[in-house]
């Protein structure tokens, strides 16, 4: 276990600054997030959850809340065509058989992870502003006037990061070609939907995905759709729902029959980066979409985030004051790689899921094929690989 006296500040309060405060302290190590905004919260969409991340969750002792809160992705869950034909089977397990592929409303999965902290760990209203570094310690700045001094300083707020620019050069943002209209329909609207399906359908240049959250009470959506239009990476930017329903008009009608109930929606600029050269700089490292941000198409931002979390957390258990910059390269270095295969995957099934990788029958091909590659997102579990390099040598 990490000795008492190692601090560690987080920037950020989302998914990836929350999990990995909670993993944290689970080592017994002391920590403080700050986020920039007056409360905690996420917009009103959709995350999938994934093996991969729910394991390290039940780790935490969050699987009951898992279990309440989310929406268990069935069976029944299909890649199909843009009329409806199906295609292939979603994969749903791990390689073992473990179902635990779950739909979550992302303001849950956030109070789920806040709940969990004890109180006076989370500072709102705190906007980072500066961040200078010694030998024995760093301290972040914030436009309200406070400062924190902390022993490791965790960059978990996103891809405009204030902080990433102090570990390498600004990443240029590469623009997908790609808009997504996203939001929620109430399941009670659309009774008759299967509660448990994760569908996704795809066209030229298009694909629409829908999957249930909150115990199946809401259903997610995301419509995939081609811009030559330059925005900002924004969750919460306004989209126009006529517009919404004119890009799918002509598929299959269970996805018209869906959009007839969606009266406001959100409109998000697809962009990733590549992979950074490094995510640690002394005391302060990167974490979630500052260190990697990615396409959706693989439903991993949250996970990976997670998974970061963990791995920070168990590596920072073998650390004390003296230690912890080293012990943050570890971090690094067990994590770079992975994020950036599933990085790429991001990019390479969003080009199968718009029809943009060859012909129809070799994309059907290649969504059967890819359940392999999503047995192996699912299959891993951080924590042994971050214990055996944070060992002693």
């Amino acid at each position: 276990m990490a000795e008492v006296g190692l601090r560690v500040a987080i920037v950020g309060g989302g998914i990836g600054g929350l999990f990995a405060a909670n993993a944290l302290l689970a080592q017994g190590v002391s920590v403080s997030v700050y986020e920039q905004a007056p409360a905690l919260g996420e917009v009103g969409a959709a995350v999938f959850v994934t093996p991969n991340s729910v394991r390290q969750l039940e780790r935490l002792g969050l699987g009951p809340a898992v279990e309440k809160w989310g929406a268990r992705i069935g069976p029944g869950s299909r890649y199909l065509r843009a009329d409806g034909t199906p295609i292939a089977e979603v994969q749903i397990t791990d390689s073992a058989g473990w179902n635990a592929v779950f739909g979550f409303h992302r303001a849950d999965l956030v109070e789920i992870l806040a709940g969990a902290l004890p109180d006076g760990v989370v500072h709102t209203g705190h906007r980072c502003s500066g961040f200078e570094q010694g030998a024995d310690s760093a301290r972040v700045r914030f436009d309200n006037g406070a400062t924190a001094e902390a022993d490791v300083v965790v960059a978990a707020d996103g891809i405009h990061s204030t902080l990433q620019h102090h570990v390498v050069p600004p990443s240029r943002p590469i623009a997908s070609g790609s808009v997504a209209y996203r939001g929620l329909v109430p399941h009670e609207l659309v009774p008759d939907w299967p509660q448990q399906d994760w569908l996704l359908w795809m066209g030229p240049s298009r694909h629409f995905l829908v999957y249930p959250v909150r115990a199946g009470r809401l259903i997610g959506y995301v419509g995939f759709t081609p811009t030559d239009e330059q925005m900002r990476e924004s969750w919460s930017a306004p989209g126009d729902p006529d517009t919404l329903r004119r890009e799918f008009a002509d598929w299959d009608p269970r996805i018209g029959a869906l959009l007839q109930h969606v009266g406001t929606t959100h409109r998000w600029g697809l962009y990733d980066r590549e992979p950074l050269p490094a995510w640690t700089a002394g005391r302060l490292t990167l974490l979630g979409d500052a260190a990697h941000p990615m396409l959706p198409h693989l439903g991993q931002g949250a996970n990976q985030s997670m998974e970061d979390g963990m791995a920070l957390a168990t590596v920072l258990a073998h650390a004390d004051r003296d230690t912890a910059p080293a012990a943050l390269r570890t971090y690094e270095a067990l994590r770079r790689e992975r994020v950036a295969a599933v990085q790429r995957g991001a990019r390479e099934n969003g080009l199968r899921y718009d029809s943009l990788s060859g012909d129809l029958a070799t994309r059907d091909a290649e969504m059967t094929a890819h359940r392999a590659f999503r047995r192996w997102l699912y299959d891993y579990d951080v924590v042994p690989e971050a214990e055996a390099a944070a060992a002693p040598a």
